[in-house]
């Protein structure tokens, strides 16, 4: 009983809990922000990187140069090849700077984290689609459709149900991945729970509390994405 009234302190006493509340908030909406942009560029890049795009094939030594393929699988190994914390460090103290420093830390950090997204997003979209039986571009070429339709139409469809189980794991790492946010200044789960420290002196409880809604998070979102995938084979 005594226990209960030092919860009851600790996350109702002073509005405590409101910092919680407004720490999920952040980091969902920093998660979906970062979901849209990294699914968006995600598929962008993995187009690049599978395009057929040889402007110099008629010149010796350079028929297999592809620009459009170096520059994305270029993009890809220097944001996987670096930490996300430092990319949102740059972003946030090197270009988000002078008439561009009033923008909102959330805008930040859902860019910050979309293109790190995006790298992944990119390689497990083209691992899916290079997955396929190559037969069925082949296939879609020869009934006259263009490689971007058949790509659209025949391909990609394709390949989101192969892939699905990969992206539902890369944006439940990037729920997670939010929590570093507080090294810009960003107020999220985890931040949240070191405010509430910080004036309780309580250590343990706030952080299970933000472990607890890590997890109920995830198992929702989990839920949620198992259902669509059921969906999907039953469709086929």
């Amino acid at each position: 009983m005594d226990y209960l009234v030092l919860l009851k302190d600790i996350f109702i006493g002073g509005d405590r809990y409101m910092y919680i509340l407004n720490g999920l908030a952040f980091s969902i909406g920093t998660t979906l922000l970062a979901t849209i942009i990294g699914i968006i560029l995600g598929i962008l890049i993995a187009l690049l990187e599978l395009s057929q795009f040889y402007p110099l094939k008629h010149k010796k030594g350079w028929e297999k140069f592809n620009p459009l393929s170096s520059i994305a699988f270029g993009y890809v190994d220097i944001i996987r090849g670096t930490p996300a914390v430092v990319q949102l460090m740059i972003l946030a103290n090197l270009i988000f700077v002078g008439v561009l420093r009033d923008t909102p830390i959330l805008v930040i950090a859902g860019l910050s984290f979309g293109i790190n997204s995006g790298a992944y997003v990119a390689e497990i979209i083209r691992a899916g689609i290079e997955g396929l039986d190559k037969g069925q571009m082949e296939a879609a070429r020869a009934l006259g459709m263009p490689y971007g339709v058949a790509m659209k139409e025949v391909i990609i469809p394709q390949a989101i149900k192969k892939i699905l189980p990969a992206l539902v794991s890369e944006f439940i790492t990037l729920l997670k991945e939010t929590s570093i946010v507080g090294f810009i200044g960003g107020v999220d789960l985890l931040r949240s729970a070191n405010i509430i420290t910080s004036q309780t002196y309580r250590g343990v409880e706030p952080l299970l509390a933000v472990g607890l809604i890590y997890l109920v998070l995830t198992a929702l979102f989990t839920k949620v994405m198992r259902n669509v995938e059921k969906g999907l084979k039953v469709s086929d």
